[in-house]
């Protein structure tokens, strides 16, 4: 019994997909919290599905995939903003109807193109047949944004609570804004690998609303989300092994069921917690 349980570890693929899987839930899991803040879930649910078509084109011309998902998701992040600022239409609407014509898209591109891609890979990921230059370029697009985000917490903390007060302070918030959006597109492209174009939304979503959910106080925010992203890459993809199911799906349901334990039981603004605060006092017999 001992000796199955063990197993995974044994494998030098699922090493490599743990290890993989703690470096971009590490960085997803940072990031998450800034775009909870910000409000901003939905800008990377439009990114993640956007990058498609330039995953197509950087294929066609021989580029690297990277470069193409990268510059597909700055594009939609651009052309979100230039819609919101030229027309009636608010943010959300705008993301809506860009990701979903440029997915779309990447959609019709790919079934033109002769590939050995697998649409699968692109779209959940492939993280236990990750090879060395793809772990390489992870690598390398995960710590560079890890410390961006890092050196830049206090200016971005600001903007997402207030932009308008960080403005006032004389704060660039147009280069915050398009630093956070790059760094977004960034991740992304790094998360590919690991859970695809469909799944890598709840790796940037997740981990924030499960450490909102338990504290108010932003490092320890950083820190559950932490905490929480990087126990279900590892733990996902161990019980996908021993379940021979779905790698991605498992990290994600591993993120999903901390979050309803964090929503029940969270201490201050769980739903047990919650229920009790306006449970009325009994009154005392003088």
């Amino acid at each position: 019994m001992i000796t199955y349980l063990l197993s995974p570890f044994q494998y030098p693929f699922m090493q490599d997909a743990m290890l993989m899987g703690a470096l971009i839930g590490a960085v997803c899991a940072v990031l998450s919290c800034f775009l909870v803040l910000k409000g901003w879930s939905l800008m990377g649910d439009a990114i993640s599905h956007a990058v498609l078509p330039g995953i197509v084109l950087a294929y066609m011309v021989g580029l690297p995939l990277s470069i193409g998902a990268f510059a597909a998701g700055l594009m939609c992040a651009t052309a979100t903003g230039y819609i919101k600022a030229n027309s009636r239409l608010k943010e959300d609407t705008a993301m809506g109807i860009v990701f979903t014509g440029m997915f779309a898209a990447g959609l019709v591109l790919f079934t033109k193109v002769n590939s050995d891609q697998h649409l699968n890979h692109i779209l959940f990921g492939n993280i236990l047949g990750i090879e060395p230059d793809d772990m390489m370029q992870t690598t390398i697009i995960c710590t560079i944004t890890f410390f961006a985000l890092m050196l830049m917490k206090k200016d971005l903390l600001l903007y997402c609570f207030d932009s308008g007060h960080a403005r006032t302070i004389g704060i660039n918030t147009t280069f915050l804004h398009y630093a956070l959006l790059s760094m977004l597109a960034a991740t992304i492209v790094a998360s590919l690998q690991a859970v695809g174009v469909l799944l890598v939304i709840a790796m940037l979503v997740t981990p924030g609303c499960i450490a909102y959910m338990l504290t108010d106080r932003f490092d320890l925010m950083l820190l559950s989300a932490f905490s929480a992203s990087v126990f279900s890459c590892v733990f996902g993809a161990y019980i996908s092994f021993l379940s021979n199911a779905s790698t991605a799906g498992c990290i994600v349901l591993t993120q999903s069921s901390i979050f309803i334990l964090a929503m029940i039981f969270g201490p201050k603004y769980g739903l047990i917690a919650q229920s009790r605060a306006f449970v009325p006092s009994k009154p005392t017999v003088s």
